[in-house]
């Protein structure tokens, strides 16, 4: 069985983020940058799957620049066997990087592939579902609790009345939300046999993955500063100062 863990480089959710002054973009210069923390929930369940004695091989993929290794050797350490970096100085949006998880799920001949709900930089929480969408397997998305037995999934789903049960045939895709595990810490000498670990490097142009269409982002703003509230004497005040404000 072979398992696909998708991984994105972000700035570290300790981070306060800042905008450039000139609105072209999120300022990054000497800014701690780290595993997407759902990515590495993603990351924790594939070794989980792989510890409870299925014969797996748990890949780590990333899509960016050569700093990119940085993160991959972390996944590593966490005890992933292999790495992979798709080499690329574009930003690229979820369709892009779909059509490129597609390609590496047949190359790899993937068993199921496991990536975070979403990414705390874009929020787009798309990725999974146009990958399933693409590759033509089931899909178990947002998930708390994750079982394997034979060649089927047992997923539950965190959804908006409460939770959801599903099972689904591998291949499969499954993206992770928060309450699905506690990713482990790594240690020194974890870190120091990741060095040893096989990264491969592989670049975009490559793949051979067709352009996607993407969304044009044209300036980039900070949210505005939260103003002060004030008091009001009584309840017709109350719904007067509303009204100042537009709210009703």
């Amino acid at each position: 069985m072979k398992i696909l863990v998708g991984i994105k480089r972000v700035i570290d959710f300790s981070v306060r983020v800042q905008v450039k002054k000139d609105g072209s973009g999120v300022n990054t210069d000497g800014v701690k940058l780290s595993i997407n923390p759902f990515d590495e929930i993603a990351l924790e369940e594939a070794l989980r799957i792989r510890e409870k004695g299925m014969q797996a091989e748990v890949v780590a993929v990333s899509i960016g620049p050569a700093e990119v290794q940085q993160q991959l050797r972390t996944a590593l350490a966490m005890g992933v066997d292999r790495a992979v970096l798709v080499e690329t100085g574009e930003v690229l949006q979820p369709l892009m990087v779909a059509r490129i998880f597609h390609e590496l799920t047949k190359r790899e001949n993937a068993d199921l592939v496991i990536l975070g709900k979403q990414a705390i930089d874009d929020d787009c929480n798309q990725t999974g579902q146009m990958l399933a969408a693409l590759w033509d397997r089931p899909q178990a998305t947002f998930a708390s609790k994750v079982e394997l037995k034979d060649k089927t999934l047992t997923v539950t789903r965190e959804v908006d009345a409460g939770l959801e049960t599903i099972s689904v045939d591998l291949p499969a895709v499954v993206t992770t939300d928060l309450r699905l595990n506690t990713p482990r810490f790594v240690k020194m000498p974890d870190i120091m046999k990741a060095r040893s670990k096989p990264l491969q490097t592989l670049k975009l142009d490559d793949l051979g993955v067709a352009k996607a269409p993407e969304l044009e982002i044209t300036n980039y703003a900070p949210p505005p500063q939260r103003v002060g509230g004030k008091k009001v004497a009584d309840v017709p005040a109350l719904i007067s100062a509303l009204k100042e404000r537009g709210v009703l």
